[in-house]
């Protein structure tokens, strides 16, 4: 990005709260240093085979190319300055007194920073954390920190070999803050609490009696020693009173079962973990005081999230910024750099850095002490089930998590560990309760499993139980409760298509592994003296999306048929770069062969979103959907699973249109030349008949046409060559009524923009910028609010059995082999896929066995934790070598692609745990399963808890 942006340029900026925006993605033009023409090579595309044969990126990130924002420095970037500073964050190590300063005197006077910023800095230059993140940037003296890692100020060298020095000295020193009173830790209230009551009716297809979605949620009216105030019990009061009627008579129910009914109740705990991303938080500020413009690379998944509020952060100061530059990267996360607060504090790096560019990177020991962290939860289960049928009855949960000390996305995790409980299951009735503490513990946050992991786990754990206590076999009693196609899940709502659960469980029933699970348990022990063999099952459902999926996407030809694909989505490392680009060869016949990403201005298509698209009310939408370029959300982060479902129907429906409005008619064109019609005059051709046979264009025996003879009729005849499409989804697709014709006047898009030929021409729609029209919608049809209330409808399932052994003289837990299977519609590419089934289980043995935070003073927040204390699975943990997995066949060809990146990490927790107790006979409650805790089950005795509950915070 030049130091001096064109006005040119300029114009194409968004302008957030008077500062103006500009958004250089990776593969702009506007940043040679990141241009993907350079680093990424064309789609290697078989168009024979239709096979894709490595990743876009693939050799970029093999070689080492720079992608990530880790990897900038100042010299990489056109027109920043040549010189790099470096700078860090101190941070408290206690979180129970008053700060009262800092002590950096152990860096004598050669080491000591070239810039210290405060509170008082940012106080007295009106500089803070946009909203979401709350208060205290960096925390004033006399306030006592809101959580241990609390930053306090910001160290700034203008050269790296003092900072260098600096930096090591400064580790592991208590003696640098100075505190003041004793207070203790500060005593919140919750971040959040909700409650899904459901009462179904004569069966799972009839309508409800009560739930969520037909009639409420339940929310308290307030908080007693952090313990959510429900509305009272009154059958014939207010809606939500009547839910709370409904909920007492399940636990009166509960206390007193009739004969004939099982009531199990347990408890269990999930632990705190780090996500382990493999690129640390960092990013790399310059502000440019010639030209009132600030720069800032940066790491994360939702660009448009620091595009937004950074601009915000910025008018409100005092500092005369006037514009914000940003470059988002390629980046890797698993969720924790989804609205991590860091970018802020790069930002404010390169706005205190005097001229200079200013690099802030956390090292491993940092990144333990300051990462976004999966919430910690504990889990009370009540189950009733009939003995007779092994029917379940009631589900009953009440679950208490630890979001640390700044909310972040603590209510979303609160409100989908309730509606995930329920798991792969059919619950006649149901009541589940959820709250997140505010503690001093580090920030939790959008990390992968996202609650569900917690407490889909503990069900599935407890199922295993119930099985053991009616005597049979639990993949047979899970086949007997299994969720089917048509029924209705906790909150009310029916998921969308058919629910093939039951399919994963027929599979893992014939499975090797489970099938003679007797007879190689006592071959296998008898042949390892002191070991117990077991196998173990667990499946799970995983919804993907988060009820506001929104997003743009723009598919154009060039004149000799190459193809642009433009999206909003972050590449993360999921492939999602490669899979875009493969969608377009359902309608183009190839991938794409330039993908641009993390595209957040679209001025083609000039959308603006007012409100909140998950608290809006019915009211509020209605006045605003009749404006054409209104919509309730205008881009989402790169999160949630919401890739390959969400994104992919953005770039699905771009080239659609580019099809329709464009290659199609050029197609007939082409084929109408000569006289008396040409070859197209004799047949009937329809557009269903159209079919891309390696990379050409046939329909009813009509000559072959190359992508590059379409795209130059297309351009010449002034039909569509580029494509703009805006999407939103609450667990619905919006719908728009357009001026075009056929199949495309009502599409599953709020916003469309066509170029029509190479733009300069006349054409349907209004003039926006760089020769796109805006087809402005005449009708929108927007999913009713109340569907917010439906929690989740879109899922994707796994089965995971787990071969495990247990020495009975050290309690260890060998991982010897396991299986998955996975259903998540068409495979868009398959290796994908495979490489996300194999990480993600990787990640779920690492969360069963081996990882582990404490939440308080013990834990990374006092600066001291790295991967010597913090174990992560290696290759010989799990079963690297023998590991196997299948995905279900689709029901059709016509299967959209579903988000599976979250759920294929879960199934395989509490198949250990259930694996566990298969091999020793005792159910292990808390994870991780360490050695100690398995001796001690062993032993009979009280196994070992984990050293920080959930609910040991701002206990009474």
């Amino acid at each position: 990005m030049p130091a001096r942006l064109s006005r040119r340029d300029f114009l194409k900026c968004s302008v957030v709260a008077g500062i103006s925006v500009y958004v250089a993605a990776p593969g702009s033009a506007a940043l040679a240093a990141l241009f993907e023409r350079e680093r990424l090579r064309p789609m290697p595309w078989d168009a024979a085979t239709g096979k894709i044969r490595y990743r876009t990126d693939a050799t970029a990130k093999v070689t080492g190319e720079k992608v990530f924002s880790f990897d900038m420095r100042a010299h990489d970037l056109p027109g920043w300055p040549r010189q790099q500073a470096h700078a860090m964050l101190l941070r408290v190590t206690r979180a129970d007194r008053a700060y009262a300063g800092y002590d950096l005197s152990v860096l004598g006077a050669g080491l000591q920073p070239d810039r210290i910023v405060t509170a008082a800095d940012l106080a007295r230059d009106g500089v803070g954390f946009p909203p979401f993140y709350g208060e205290h940037m960096l925390l004033p003296e006399g306030q006592t920190p809101a959580y241990l890692g609390h930053a306090v100020a910001l160290l700034i060298w203008h050269d790296f070999d003092r900072f260098r020095a600096a930096k090591t000295r400064l580790k592991f020193r208590d003696d640098l803050i100075r505190w003041g009173a004793e207070t203790g830790p500060l005593q919140r209230d919750p971040w959040a609490s909700f409650r899904y009551v459901r009462v179904g009716g004569a069966t799972a297809y009839d309508d409800d009696a009560y739930s969520s979605l037909k009639d409420t949620p339940l929310f308290p009216s307030g908080y007693r020693k952090n313990q959510p105030q429900w509305p009272a019990a009154n059958a014939d009061g207010a809606i939500d009173a009547q839910g709370a009627a409904h909920a007492a008579a399940m636990a009166a129910s509960l206390d007193a079962p009739a004969e004939g009914r099982l009531v199990l109740q347990r408890e269990y705990y999930s632990q705190s973990i780090d996500t382990a991303a493999l690129e640390p938080d960092n990013g790399n500020g310059w502000y440019d005081r010639n030209n009132a413009t600030l720069h800032l690379v940066a790491a994360t998944q939702s660009p448009q999230e620091i595009a937004e509020d950074g601009a915000r952060m910025l008018a409100a100061s005092a500092l005369g910024v006037k514009r914000l530059v940003l470059h988002p990267c390629y980046t890797v996360g698993y969720g924790s750099k989804d609205h991590n607060p860091f970018p802020f504090y790069a930002l404010i790096a390169g706005l205190y850095g005097d001229g200079r560019a200013v690099r802030l990177a956390n090292d491993r020991y940092e990144q333990f002490q300051a990462s976004l962290k999966r919430h910690s939860f504990r889990m009370r289960y009540k189950i009733a089930v009939d003995r007779k049928s092994g029917r379940f009855e009631i589900l009953q949960g009440d679950m208490t998590g630890d979001g640390g000390g700044r909310r972040n996305f603590s209510p979303s995790v609160c409100l989908v560990a309730a509606t995930a409980a329920q798991s792969i299951y059919y619950f006649p009735r149901s009541d589940l309760a959820s709250t997140v503490i505010a503690s001093h513990a580090l920030d939790a946050g959008s990390a992968r499993g996202y609650g569900t992991l917690q407490s889909m786990g503990a069900t599935e754990m407890l199922v295993d139980e119930v099985a053991s206590e009616l005597g049979l076999d639990p993949i047979e009693l899970r086949e007997r409760n299994v969720f089917k196609s048509g029924m209705k899940n906790t909150q009310g709502a029916i998921p969308g298509g058919a629910q093939r659960a039951d399919e994963v469980l027929a599979q893992a029933k014939a499975h090797p592994l489970w099938r003679e699970r007797g007879k190689r348990k006592r071959e296998y022990e008898a042949a390892h003296p002191g070991k117990r063999y077991g196998v173990g099952f667990g499946c799970v459902q995983k919804d993907f999306g988060t009820g506001a999926e929104s997003g743009f996407a723009e598919v154009a030809l060039s004149k000799d048929g190459r193809i642009l694909l433009r999206q909003v989505a972050i590449e993360m490392g999921t492939g999602m770069t490669t899979s875009q680009a493969a969608i377009c060869a359902q309608w183009l016949g190839r991938p794409a062969d330039e993908v641009r990403t993390g595209e957040i201005e679209w001025p083609e298509l000039p959308m603006v979103a007012t409100g909140d698209p998950w608290l809006m009310s019915q009211a509020d939408q209605d006045r605003h959907q009749g404006d054409p370029r209104w919509t309730p959300n205008r881009v989402i982060p790169s999160s949630a699973s919401n890739s390959a479902y969400f994104f992919g129907h953005a770039t699905r429906e771009a080239a659609r249109l580019l099809f329709t409005q464009g290659l199609w008619p050029a197609a007939r064109a082409l084929w109408g030349q000569g006289y008396g019609g040409g070859q197209l005059a004799p047949l009937v051709v329809r557009r269903e008949d159209a079919r891309w046979i390696e990379g050409k264009l046939t329909a009813a025996g009509l000559v072959p046409l190359t992508l590059a003879q379409l795209a130059a009729k297309a351009h010449e005849l002034g039909l569509a060559t580029g494509a703009i499409v805006h999407t939103f989804n609450r667990w619905q697709w919006a719908e728009a009524e357009f001026p075009l014709s056929g199949d495309d006047a009502r599409l599953p898009l709020d916003g469309v923009a066509l170029r029509w030929g190479d733009g300069s021409g006349a054409g349907v729609g209004t003039p926006t910028a760089n020769g796109y029209r805006m087809i402005e919608r005449t009708r929108a049809h927007y999913p009713p609010t109340q569907r917010n209330n439906a929690g989740v409808v879109y899922y994707s399932a796994i089965g995971t059995l787990a071969e495990v052994a247990v020495d009975t003289a050290t309690g260890a837990v060998e991982l010897l082999n396991h299986h998955s299977i996975l259903e998540c519609g068409n495979q868009i590419v398959p290796e994908l896929v495979s490489g996300q089934l194999q990480g993600g289980l990787a990640m779920g043995i690492g969360h069963a066995l081996h990882e582990f935070l404490p939440l308080y003073e013990d834990g990374p927040g006092n600066g001291t934790w790295n991967f010597n204390r913090y174990t992560l699975p290696r290759a010989h943990d799990v079963a690297v070598w023998k590991q196997s997995g299948e995905v279900l066949a689709p029901l059709s060809d016509t299967d959209p692609p579903k988000g599976m990146a979250e759920v294929v990490m879960i199934a395989v927790v509490p198949a250990i745990a259930n694996a566990v107790a298969h091999a020793t006979g005792r159910r292990l409650r808390e994870l991780p399963i360490t050695p100690e805790k398995v001796l001690a089950a062993l032993a009979g005795g009280a196994t070992p808890s984990s050293s920080d509950s959930a609910t040991s915070e701002n206990a009474a």
